[in-house]
């Protein structure tokens, strides 16, 4: 049986909406896959047998701002480890992995390394290391177009908001007529983030989960690039858990040496360094990423 991502919903502790969808095997073992930038809880492998195949139960949810979850103004990149247990005690979930890539990459490590006792094990692929890293150039190798992105984070959240409702309205055009063109032409992708954004089985999913990860406008977005861009609440040195650390060496979005930087300081981390291949993954490995995850400990 294949979970078919059926929108639920329940509360944060603080009464704000957290909306979610569960996809895979419903027996399988739980595993939080926290979404990127911007994208909702509709962000997935377009076969989610790879799941079934897996023993995974995969959750996702909307970051607060995103989708159909309220938006928590102001939040740190820690805080979204109280809105994952809310969600995991809404399903009377006790244990569970994590993952999380790009945008989701920061989020994962705060729910592994605050929530000791319930995971299992994390991983973080194509994550940014934490903005205020001492003798750390941040912008080192990437593209400017992200670059300027942060920028305009740094400029403070009127200026961000403003520019990303521009950007916004150029996103959805483009990914209405043709989702491969997600990023747009001026991006300097690897010739790796091409061919896969160009594969066909990811044209549904990219449409209809931006189109939902914007469906309440830009603040989710927002906040996210406003969290990466000041301290995230806690130190990756705490994080006890089995946990791997994934990066695409020709990565121009989260340079490599981001996942360097992770995969010297997430204690005893496990390091997947993917030679030739960019921001996204091979989505043939699922399995076994999935699978890593499920493993008894």
């Amino acid at each position: 049986m294949s979970g078919g991502g059926d929108t639920q919903h329940t509360r944060a502790p603080d009464g704000r909406q957290l909306t979610f969808a569960e996809w895979g095997d419903p027996n399988g073992f739980p595993v939080f896959a926290l979404h990127g930038t911007p994208n909702s809880r509709l962000a997935r492998h377009w076969d989610t047998g790879k799941y079934v195949q897996a023993g995974a139960r995969v959750i996702t949810y909307d970051r607060p701002g995103y989708g159909q979850s309220d938006r928590r103004a102001g939040r740190r990149v820690v805080d979204c480890v109280a809105d994952v247990a809310a969600i995991a005690d809404a399903l009377d979930i006790e244990r569970f992995a994590v993952t999380g890539a790009s945008g989701g990459g920061p989020h994962s490590l705060a729910v592994a390394a605050r929530l000791p006792d319930r995971v299992t094990r994390a991983a973080c692929e194509v994550s940014p290391a934490p903005y205020d890293t001492a003798d750390f150039d941040w912008f080192e190798g990437m593209d400017p177009l992200n670059v300027r992105e942060f920028g305009w984070a740094l400029e403070g959240e009127q200026v961000l908001v403003r520019e990303l409702e521009r950007e916004a309205a150029s996103l959805l055009e483009r990914v209405a007529a043709d989702p491969a063109t997600i990023l747009g032409d001026d991006w300097g992708l690897s010739e790796s983030d091409r061919a896969e954004l160009a594969r066909p089985e990811r044209r549904e999913i990219i449409r209809e989960d931006i189109a939902e990860a914007l469906r309440a406008g830009v603040l989710g977005w927002a906040d996210d690039d406003l969290c990466f861009a000041a301290p995230w609440g806690f130190d990756v040195s705490e994080i006890r858990v089995p946990t791997r650390v994934v990066y695409g060496v020709t990565d121009v979005l989260v340079p490599v040496r981001h996942g360097e930087w992770l995969g010297r300081n997430v204690p005893n981390a496990e390091i997947v360094a993917e030679d030739g291949l960019g921001h996204l993954g091979d989505p043939e490995l699922v399995t076994e990423r999935v699978g890593w995850l499920v493993a008894p400990v």
